[in-house]
């Protein structure tokens, strides 16, 4: 090769270095931008010139420099599909103890102390203490004919329904706020996958060109990451660049186009249900607008809810799904841990199916089914009571009305009817005629003795192991058990989340950091980077200056 030819090796040397140089302070600017990905230079040699060639001898080549092939990535796609399904499972983990710690606070069983086991059972730890239902019926168990005792039995009562009534309506508030929550989601996930498929169209075309669109390439993969936690994702590129994102095993983002998340909400409740808009089975108005029921999205629900949550299968993964677990799909009430549906009827592992698996809603029949047997319990000794006095003196008024009906101290709501399943902790009241008056409790027979039968079936009630919290619980308990179990039971499930949390967030963590020493930016290396392109850039000039000085020097010699 000529000296004039040999220039140009070292004029690559310097473009190259030169760009080395550029992509190494491009990756120094960005140290600290949020899901930007580290990218290098690839070099490759220039094609060789063949001099000469023979079967016996080697052949004499010449070199022509280094070629700048592309700033490519540093990304492990392994790395990065097991760290998008940990985090997601994190995310599924995180919601469900948080939801926990907060069933744990409306119950008063945290920081400040038990606010509801004293007005159902008072303060255990003062033993002279008349706080609770139960400590107003052992007071009147000593004294039922005292006006003091009967109000208290009357007013402790009161306060039992109303804490429970406040309870049950911040399990159901609790509920609303995650139905925002359901909202806020699905809106993202949307917001997710447009902005994924207009990347994907400015991806293709800035690269159908001899350019790299690496950092549009960082923020759909930083969009990847975000929706991961949000749910079930599975994603693929194809030879053009588009990535095509699946959720919950449904195509989300296919190419440029978007399969958009629609919500559905129950006119009783509220609760929104997302389901695939282009799947739903709609009926058209007059008008040629869609009528969406919930027989239209059956079919096309982006979550079965129903089925087994388990990490063996994945379906324990995503903020999403597990908000929507947490939340359930309506207020629970006691009759359904009977297998009861909301329609009335028996309906074989309803509770297993429909119930059980909703933090909230668990919750929520479990403890209105204290309530109901607590209140139920209650009335019925009441009841019996009147009817024992009326079977010794058929004209006795014995804890009857002016109607002659047994007193009841806790009613239904006006409107509401007698039915088993309508004694909930929302349709009950207390009594007014009881509560202005009552000493109408006599607790006195009609030949002027204390009624003592009643009130050892009151503090029986109490005592008598025979209720379990729900059917996979075989043990009996009475009703001060029960709530201690309730809260047992929360406590322990709750301890169990947070150390699947805690474990998925050191696995997740691990990848994380794993990913972290490919795709980060170490300032250090960079450094170290930008020095040794310095060194070459200077090697490369200092080549052509030797070139430039044999060429200055031949031409000297032979034009003398």
């Amino acid at each position: 090769m000529s000296l004039m030819g040999s220039l140009y090796i070292g004029v690559s040397g310097l473009r190259t270095s030169n760009d080395a140089l550029n992509t190494t302070a491009h990756n120094m600017s960005n140290l600290d931008t949020q899901g930007y990905t580290r990218q290098q230079v690839a070099q490759g040699t220039r094609t060789y010139v063949t001099h000469s060639r023979s079967a016996d001898k080697n052949w004499i080549q010449t070199g022509l420099g280094v070629n700048y092939t592309r700033t490519r990535q540093e990304r492990d796609a392994i790395l990065d599909k097991n760290y998008r399904r940990e985090s997601g499972r994190m995310s599924f983990y995180d919601v469900s103890a948080v939801s926990l710690e907060e069933i744990e606070y409306i119950l008063g069983e945290s920081n400040e102390g038990h606010e509801f086991s004293v007005a159902l059972i008072g303060d255990h730890n003062d033993a002279n203490t008349k706080d609770g239902l139960w400590g107003a019926v052992q007071e009147l168990a000593k004294d039922p004919t005292s006006s003091v005792n009967q109000n208290l039995f009357v007013t402790k009562a009161y306060e039992f329904l109303t804490k429970a009534q406040k309870v049950y309506q911040s399990l159901c508030d609790y509920q609303d706020n995650m139905n925002k929550d359901v909202k806020k989601d699905v809106d993202l996930i949307n917001k997710y996958a447009q902005e994924i498929s207009e990347l994907n169209k400015q991806i293709v075309r800035i690269e159908a060109g001899p350019e790299n669109a690496n950092d549009l390439r960082d923020r759909r993969n930083y969009l990847l990451d975000e929706l991961a936690k949000l749910g079930s994702i599975s994603y693929s590129e194809d030879s053009v660049g588009y990535v095509n994102v699946r959720f919950e095993q449904t195509d989300l983002v296919k190419g440029t186009t978007v399969n958009e998340i629609a919500l559905y909400q129950d006119l009783e409740t509220g609760f929104y249900t997302p389901y695939w808009k282009m799947f739903a089975d709609f009926k058209l108005d007059g008008e040629g607008n869609p009528i969406v029921t919930e027989e239209a999205i059956e079919r096309a629900k982006v979550f079965d809810l129903n089925q087994k949550i388990s990490s063996e299968y994945n379906t324990d993964i995503g903020s999403l799904k597990s908000t929507l677990l947490a939340r359930g799909d309506h207020r629970a009430t006691h009759s359904e841990i009977d297998n009861i549906n909301p329609d009335g009827e028996y309906e074989e592992g309803w509770y297993d199916v429909h119930v059980s698996q909703s933090i909230v809603m668990n919750i929520q029949a479990e403890f209105d089914r204290l309530v109901h047997i607590v209140t139920t319990k209650i009335n019925g000794i009441l009841a019996d009571a009147a009817e024992r006095g009326t079977a010794v003196n058929p004209d006795s008024n014995y804890l009857r009305d002016k109607n002659g009906d047994p007193y009841q101290l806790f009613q239904l709501m006006a409107g509401e009817d007698g039915d088993d399943r309508n004694w909930t902790v929302r349709n009950m009241v207390i009594n007014q005629e009881l509560r202005q008056n009552p000493s109408l409790l006599t607790f006195r027979l009609d030949e002027h003795s204390e009624d003592n039968e009643t009130m050892e079936a009151l503090k029986k009630a109490f005592e008598e192991p025979i209720y379990t919290l729900n059917p996979n619980v075989t043990t009996p308990v009475n009703f001060m058990n029960y709530y201690k179990n309730l809260v047992s039971q929360i406590a322990n499930t709750g301890s169990v989340f947070r150390a699947v949390q805690a474990n998925q967030t050191v696995a997740t963590d691990a990848l994380a950091y794993a990913r972290e020493e490919i795709v980060g930016v170490s300032s250090d290396e960079e450094l170290t980077n930008m020095i040794m392109y310095q060194n070459a850039y200077n090697a490369s000039s200092r080549y052509i200056n030797v070139i430039s000085e044999m060429l200055d020097h031949l031409l000297s010699t032979l034009g003398r």
